[in-house]
């Protein structure tokens, strides 16, 4: 690392210690022409994913869309918001896994239910109703049927 004040290449690191819950570190420097001291951070470089949606458009990957969607469908219902937290982080640490480029809209969505299924059956039927387009009563009830049928019981 180069120094900001005499730009020598040769600096040494005097301490290092976690940030940001871990995911960044942050390091105290020292360089050996000058002896001044400053403050880097390390952080894992994140590839920009970005979303393809129904109608073609690309755009990126935006953690709070997810997190506004999921708060929206817990609204009311008793699910702690670090709950929600660890569904988003889940959903976001599992595109970042698939080294892709570019996903569809639809299989975030997807994403978002099998969470919530897991996280609150009620959640769950107020994302699908909106991500799914229910039209219709029937619409509900066929999806609280499937919910009955794989053995999950609405709370």
């Amino acid at each position: 690392m180069r120094c900001p004040f005499c730009e020598n290449p040769d600096t040494k690191v005097i301490d290092s210690r976690p940030t940001e819950e871990g995911h960044a570190i942050r390091r105290r420097r020292e360089c050996e022409n000058c002896n001044k001291r400053f403050t880097t951070y390390e952080k894992v470089e994140e590839m920009l994913l970005m979303v393809v949606k129904k109608d073609g458009r690309r755009e990126a990957f935006d953690r709070n869309k997810v997190l506004n969607g999921i708060i929206k469908a817990c609204e009311k219902r008793p699910v702690p918001m670090l709950e929600i937290e660890k569904v988003v982080n889940e959903i976001e640490r599992g595109l970042n896994n698939l080294m892709e480029k570019e996903v569809q809209s639809e299989f975030i969505g997807e994403l978002i239910m099998e969470q919530l299924k897991k996280l609150d059956e009620v959640a769950y039927v107020r994302f699908a109703s909106v991500y799914r387009q229910f039209t219709d009563v029937n619409t509900f009830v066929s999806e609280i049927e499937k919910l009955l049928e794989n053995g999950k019981r609405p709370k």
